[in-house]
């Protein structure tokens, strides 16, 4: 049997780098998206991984918009097959309090968090139903379960993300396709640690187990649930944030 292909959103980042690198340590051929402005900053990142032996690939696209995930998938499919795994990981924040909320930036988080998880997953659906086999993994955050001060636009968006997982999960699970979603608190990624560390320990002393979480820790979640030993699990909105928020 050929290699499944995986395509990770935002896949080039600090999280989306080491969901890559999982993935094709399992065996999947991976696809990392990026943006055209990211442009030099990919081909490095896909030189660095060829050299370090990992199956990678890059494919540009703005996930905010759906003529250019349309042409991504079909570049995809063409050049090295139909998509099997997709990690819907791609994301931006633009916080502020919501009496000072320009519309522009309301609209931009959810282009890019909420309405790219449609933008993405509608032009690859059909293969992933013909092939009787899918993964679809939805990256949301702590802040859409509890919400956030100074982030209406990002909890809302991350928070639809899970509603999106609930209805498409009740419309493929007979047909071997998964939906989840998985909601990360507080991660050591770079843009964390290069908070002060005064308020780095501030944030940790929220956290029951008195620690960030490790990218690591999520893309082996991603990694379980792109598997086929967790095909029982859908419409799932699984949290890894150290016991932030229960419920």
């Amino acid at each position: 049997m050929s290699k499944r292909i995986a395509l990770v959103t935002g896949g080039i980042g600090g999280l989306g780098s080491v969901i890559c690198r999982q993935l094709a340590a399992d065996g999947f051929t991976v696809v990392a998206n990026y943006i055209t402005q990211e442009e030099a900053k990919a081909q490095a990142w896909l030189t660095a991984e060829r050299e370090a032996g990992r199956d990678m690939h890059i494919a540009m696209a703005d996930v905010s918009n759906f003529e250019s995930c349309t042409a991504m998938i079909a570049k995809i499919k063409t050049e090295i097959g139909a998509v099997s795994v997709l990690v819907n990981n791609a994301g931006i924040t633009k916080d502020g309090m919501f009496k000072k909320m320009s519309l522009e930036n309301w609209m931009d988080v959810l282009n890019v968090n909420l309405n790219s998880v449609y933008n993405v997953s509608r032009p690859l659906i059909d293969d992933m139903l013909t092939a009787g086999w899918g993964r679809i993994i939805n990256m949301s955050s702590v802040n859409g379960q509890k919400g956030q001060f100074g982030q209406t636009n990002y909890s809302a968006a991350k928070a639809g993300m899970h509603g999106f997982t609930k209805a498409l999960a009740q419309e493929t699970a007979s047909k071997g396709i998964t939906v989840n979603t998985i909601s990360p608190g507080y991660l050591a990624t770079e843009m964390v640690m290069a908070i002060k560390q005064e308020v780095r320990d501030q944030i940790i002393s929220t956290i029951p187990v008195g620690r960030l979480g490790k990218p690591e820790e999520i893309a082996k979640l991603v990694s379980y649930l792109a598997s086929d030993d967790a095909a029982f699990i859908t419409g799932a909105n699984i949290a890894i944030n150290g016991g932030l928020h229960m419920c």
